[in-house]
């Protein structure tokens, strides 16, 4: 079934996105500020952005990578650009597999690394971040299992290939890509595949695992304590002994999910709870708690 979203919409609205972001940052929202030297400021910080992770890296991933710093080394961004309040999501699933020991020298993945990722909302207006995937997992093929029940009905079992990186559609853009083409739809030599399922992870489990058996669970922002309907998917992951990442909020949160996740296993958390150096790096600030909150901010697993 093909999108509802186009291209076109979908990179307009991570450039206004990130737009507005740089405005509230740097002060051009306020309008006791004639200039607008502030606002052609904050648009060449974007394309700068854009042309390195639009673009393949300049060199291959050589090391492991452990914090933000590392990441726009490597892809020569300037560190106050704000690409990491998007980048956030495939940067968090490469550390989960860092955690989970698949993303070392010695780990069973060589071609393709299947991945069910649980609980997906507001991802699903930023599909297209996942391109970054390429560059962070050469030569292998990734392949997503996105299930839960904010996926729209008319989006369920959706497929999206995503060919290529997210190429920038501005024709004054310094990335020069416009005359690129970027189709997620009609690739069919993709390394990094989507699928969209509907439901409760329990619910849909036997469908998906009958193609697509995962090597990964990852949940983000998972928020286990909140809601009872994660018991089941839980007990479902210690049946079938897959390593699962979970990441939340705060600390606070992550000790009452592993309490939660303790009582269902009757064992201690496989992996530790840890600070996530990909976490998004701008407070949550509707938060109900009384506490620093930041998405994707801890992790934890069984």
């Amino acid at each position: 079934m093909a999108s509802p979203f186009t291209k076109s919409s979908v990179i307009w609205g991570i450039f206004f996105l990130l737009l507005l972001v740089l405005a509230k940052s740097t002060g051009v929202l306020d309008l006791s500020l004639p200039d607008r030297s502030k606002f052609q400021m904050m648009v060449g910080t974007f394309q700068e952005s854009c042309a390195h992770v639009m673009a393949e890296p300049e060199s291959p991933i050589s090391k492991q990578l452990s914090s933000w710093k590392d990441y726009y080394e490597w892809r020569c961004i300037l560190l106050h650009s704000p690409v990491a309040l998007l980048l956030q999501w495939p940067l968090t699933i490469y550390r989960a597999t860092q955690v989970a020991g698949l993303g070392s020298s010695t780990s069973e993945i060589r071609d393709k690394l299947c991945i069910h990722y649980l609980g997906p909302e507001k991802e699903l207006l930023q599909l297209s971040v996942f391109t970054e995937l390429h560059a962070l997992s050469p030569g292998v093929h990734v392949h997503i299992e996105l299930v839960g029940p904010a996926i729209p009905q008319h989006r369920d079992g959706e497929r999206i290939d995503l060919g290529n990186y997210a190429h920038c559609l501005e024709t004054d853009c310094i990335c020069k890509s416009a005359a690129e083409t970027w189709d997620v739809e009609t690739s069919r030599t993709s390394k990094v595949t989507l699928q969209l399922r509907r439901g409760f992870y329990h619910d849909r489990y036997n469908d998906i695992a009958k193609d697509f058996s995962p090597h990964l669970v990852i949940a983000p922002n998972a928020g286990i304590a909140a809601y009872s309907s994660w018991l089941p998917t839980i007990e479902l992951i210690k049946e079938t002994n897959v390593p699962a990442d979970f990441s939340d909020y705060c600390e606070e949160a992550c000790h009452l999910g592993a309490r939660c996740i303790s009582t269902v296993t009757g064992h201690p958390l496989t992996f530790p709870i840890q600070l996530n150096p990909f976490r998004q790096p701008m407070v949550v600030e509707d938060s109900a708690l009384f506490l620093p909150c930041y998405s994707n901010c801890f992790l934890f697993g069984m």
